[in-house]
């Protein structure tokens, strides 16, 4: 059975919004990642078959292949092409998922995934505002479907909303969203003081860490926050961060970890993808991660490390009470509530976190997964070699 083998994985410290990554052009920040995968792996580039980056609202800047601009802005070679692929906040990680799956293939021996996203410079859904007003197009995506009003009604396609949903599904309340909030903060600090990210990451100028986690935040600061929407739960405190960031990482074929003297750090034993309710929204890693351990013959208690998107702190704890993985095992370094979120780069930059933190501590097998827009959970099982 044909395998594929994690080489090298890289990542920018994540920037704050207006932090010090704001003024990068995106391509320059795909770049800057790309460059350094190929001095790390010393692999030839001229040897790599695509390149598949995630990068939502690709207007401006981030608009043309941005995966195609990144490998061109970091002076690689023009005859490897590459592709930008859009699946809302988990676009990096199909990113990984179609690159291992052309290895997996046989029709690709070395093949770059990533992921990049300037948060600062292109707000979450300015590209479609900005594509549709010339056109005098104002309202959201759904609207005006015949099909979409007749299976879901008028109901708002809404973020927050479905993260309230799910705090009221399951039963979270704010203050259990706080203390969530808090333990993400307090484990990526003490993940920066000790170092556990500097073999992964790649300073950029002045930027040598991550930006986003507070010293300073408390409970009661946390408290003092007014709800994003009126009457919930669900503050700023405990929601993700508008970050900017790039991440990318090899992919290799046994033929190419042979042929190229390659050492592969990782393999890739199970990819899935599966959708659920597109109002809800935010729930379906918890389908999504049933249904891959299941078709992997696999238990949670298997699984050593789990890196799971913080996009809300309702989605981290609403996963834990169903699957009941053990939460000292669950982001274990803090997430995207202290550490930040660059939507199209957030998914190869959770699995680069995932890969260095077995290696830290000696783990076998590592899942991510992360909800996405629509109702849609990638999750990814890699073993550690």
């Amino acid at each position: 059975m044909a395998e594929a083998y994690i080489v090298e994985a890289v990542r920018t410290p994540v920037g704050r919004r207006k932090g010090g990554l704001s003024g990068v052009h995106p391509a320059d920040l795909g770049a800057h990642v790309l460059k350094a995968l190929v001095a790390r792996s010393g692999v030839d580039p001229a040897a790599v078959e695509d390149v598949v980056f995630g990068c939502l609202d690709a207007v401006g800047p981030q608009a043309g292949d941005i995966a195609r601009t990144s490998w061109l802005a970091a002076g690689l070679p023009e005859e490897v092409p590459g592709v930008t692929i859009d699946r809302q906040c988990g676009s990096s990680q199909q990113a990984l998922h179609f690159a291992a799956q052309g290895v997996l293939s046989g029709t690709q021996d070395l093949v770059v995934a990533g992921g990049v996203q300037n948060m600062t410079q292109i707000p979450i859904a300015f590209a479609s505002r900005q594509a549709a007003e010339p056109l005098g197009l104002t309202e959201g995506p759904f609207a005006g479907s015949e099909g979409w009003r007749a299976r879901y009604g008028d109901r708002p396609v809404n973020q927050f909303l479905g993260a309230e949903s799910i705090a009221a599904k399951w039963g979270i309340s704010r203050r259990d969203q706080e203390e969530f909030a808090l333990r993400s903060h307090q484990r990526a600090l003490r993940a920066i003081d000790e170092g556990r990210f500097a073999r992964e990451t790649v300073p950029f100028g002045d930027v040598t860490v991550d930006e986003g986690p507070r010293r300073d935040t408390s409970l009661e600061k946390m408290a003092g926050l007014r709800p994003v929407v009126e009457g919930g739960t669900i503050t700023a405190a405990c929601s993700s961060q508008v970050s900017d960031g790039a991440a990318a990482m090899l992919l290799a074929s046994e033929r190419a970890v042979r042929e190229h003297g390659l050492t592969p750090r990782a393999r890739v034993h199970h990819l899935s993808v599966r959708g659920e309710d597109p109002i809800r929204m935010l729930s379906a890693p918890i389908p999504a991660t049933a249904y891959a351990l299941k078709k992997a013959g696999m238990s949670i208690g298997e699984i050593d490390l789990v890196e799971i998107n913080e996009a809300f702190a309702p989605v981290v704890l609403a996963w834990l009470k169903e699957t009941g993985a053990d939460p000292d095992r669950v982001n274990v370094n803090g997430g995207a509530i202290a550490l930040g979120h660059p939507l199209g780069a957030t998914g190869v930059k959770l699995m680069t976190t995932l890969l260095h933190e077995l290696e830290r501590v000696g783990g076998r097998f590592g899942l991510q997964t992360m909800c996405e827009g629509g109702g849609q959970a990638n999750v990814t099982v890699v073993e550690r070699l």
